[in-house]
């Protein structure tokens, strides 16, 4: 039976609190430290077969402990092991001790490790909770470590790497493999962490699933359980109008390109119909490349005003090749005020830069006359744009993506979606989501203006707008890994047919 819960993210300190629950439960730490040694162990017998010198590298607390039950079970399983430790075993306590007494083995310390000498390697130095920068001896280990071409599994997260925010803090070992336990953590999936872990696995170490009502997380990876029961299939009796009206606004004559991209991308990714709004300049340009998507003038904030009595354009891009200025800031608060959703891209960010505030208490003003029950402003910025609303919030150095991705989301009112390898998308009401799809062919000129193209398309078919951008992001990326190398953005949105597809089948599995 499939784990629906499995797309929960779990901070360390989650973690340990689903270990505590466990414990009260019935359950003992031993059991699940020798539970988690025997994930890690099988998964070395299993995918490392001719690794006959296998080095096991013990740290301080549990994860420690977890390398000395590993060592054990190798040894067991007839591979020549030898664990070298970053403290001497009469220092460790608790179920780390009692596992290294078990061992029975000498412990060579860390200083004589050479990576050089061993088939395979077993990183058990430090876990998701590591808080401060790996300094010293366990640097040098881990450089040794790094720089040798041994393969690596790591033991919960690779040692250096913050379970909290990806961040290496110091030295960071750079792992193949990553077995983890119950959740991954944020730390798998941000970088650079994700990265640095190789492929994750995550293991059953029998902790169950009820926990996760007492702990309430409210971190996910952004993957098609968390908001599959949101996505729209069009009904067999329905019709277009059924699947909401988006509207793209379109720059000059010179800059309609990337406002014609979200069109595109608007009406593949499941808006019933699309218009594209464009000053009188542009009407002859864009007319000569449009086909299914419809074109209607909009020079300024009263033409702006008549268009949108019309309650059927229900879902707004603006930004993409828009230009910054005056005309971006009325249209944006014209849209908000009347009560309909906006993904605010690109230029439409950047015209913001000198008065986000204004930006925000439109968005805020907007809700509270409709008194819609989701946030009308969908951001998506990449780190140059997001550093323009919120300077002193992307200026944090101790905030990791996820931190300041909420916190933008709270201060804005908005859905905050924080491009890159590791999108973020996050609501004000503390909700988070961390993309694990993509590949870096989506890192070229446009896939941006597509991607806003995709939330609207959500947006107009009535979906909730967290749910929207997620859906939004995880299309996009999953379109650029269908496609592969050499992708550019005007090859995304005619895949977008292949990943309907599997949504649907998605859908009809879980009816």
């Amino acid at each position: 039976m499939t784990d629906k819960s499995s797309h929960i993210l779990l901070s360390p300190r989650e973690m340990a609190e689903a270990d505590r629950l466990t414990i009260e439960g019935g359950d003992s730490g031993t059991a699940l430290m020798a539970r988690a040694g025997m994930a890690v162990a099988k998964v070395a017998v299993a995918d490392f077969p001719d690794a006959r010198r296998i080095a096991v590298l013990a740290g301080p607390g549990n994860n420690g402990g977890d390398a000395y039950v590993v060592a054990q079970l190798l040894r067991e399983a007839g591979r020549e092991v030898r664990l070298y430790g970053l403290v001497d075993p009469a220092r460790l306590s608790g179920d780390a001790a009692a596992a290294a007494s078990a061992w029975g083995v000498a412990t060579l310390p860390l200083e004589a490790f050479d990576p050089t000498d061993a088939g395979l390697v077993i990183d058990g130095l430090f876990g998701a909770g590591l808080a401060r920068p790996v300094e010293g001896i366990a640097a040098a280990a881990i450089d040794r470590l790094n720089a040798a071409a041994t393969p690596v599994i790591a033991i919960d997260l690779p040692s250096g790497v913050s379970g909290e925010s990806g961040k290496a803090l110091g030295a960071a070992v750079c792992a193949d493999l990553t077995v983890t336990f119950f959740r991954r953590k944020p730390g798998h999936l941000l970088e650079p962490g994700r990265s640095l872990c190789g492929r994750t696995i995550v293991a059953d170490i029998g902790i169950g699933p009820a926990v996760l009502d007492r702990i309430a997380p409210q971190t996910f990876a952004n993957e098609p359980d968390l908001w599959l029961s949101d996505y729209r299939s069009p009904a067999d009796a329905g019709h277009k109008y059924d699947r909401g009206h988006a509207v793209v606004f379109s720059g000059g004559p010179s800059q309609t390109g990337a406002a014609r991209l979200a069109a595109l991308a608007a009406l593949r990714g499941g808006a019933g119909l699309v218009t594209l709004f464009a000053p009188a300049s542009a009407m002859m340009v864009n007319a000569m490349h449009l086909t299914a998507v419809m074109l209607k003038r909009c020079n300024d904030a009263d033409e702006l005003a008549t268009l949108i009595e019309d309650a059927r354009f229900n879902a707004f891009v603006l930004g993409p090749g828009f230009g910054v200025g005056e005309t971006a800031r009325s249209f944006a608060t014209a849209i908000l005020e009347k009560g309909r959703r906006l993904v605010l891209d690109a230029d439409g960010i950047s015209s913001f830069r000198e008065a986000p505030d204004a930006l925000f208490a439109a968005a805020g003003e907007g809700a509270r006359l409709q008194g819609p029950a989701e946030p009308l402003l969908l951001l998506t910025p990449h780190e140059g744009e997001f550093k323009r609303l919120f300077p002193d919030i992307a200026a944090d150095c101790s905030l990791s993506k996820l931190d300041r991705a909420r916190a933008a989301a709270r201060r804005a009112g908005a859905i905050v979606v924080l491009k890159g390898r590791d999108t973020v998308i996050a609501a004000p009401d503390g909700r988070a989501a961390i993309n694990a799809n993509g590949t870096p062919w989506l890192a070229t000129a446009g896939t941006g203006d597509v991607l806003a193209g995709i939330v609207a398309a959500q947006l107009a078919q009535g979906m909730p707008s967290f749910a929207a951008a997620c859906v939004g992001v995880w299309m996009h990326g999953r379109v650029a890994e269908l496609f592969g190398p050499g992708l550019i953005s005007e090859d995304l949105p005619a895949m977008l047919s292949k990943v309907h597809i599997e949504l649907q089948a998605l859908v009809r599995r879980e009816d």
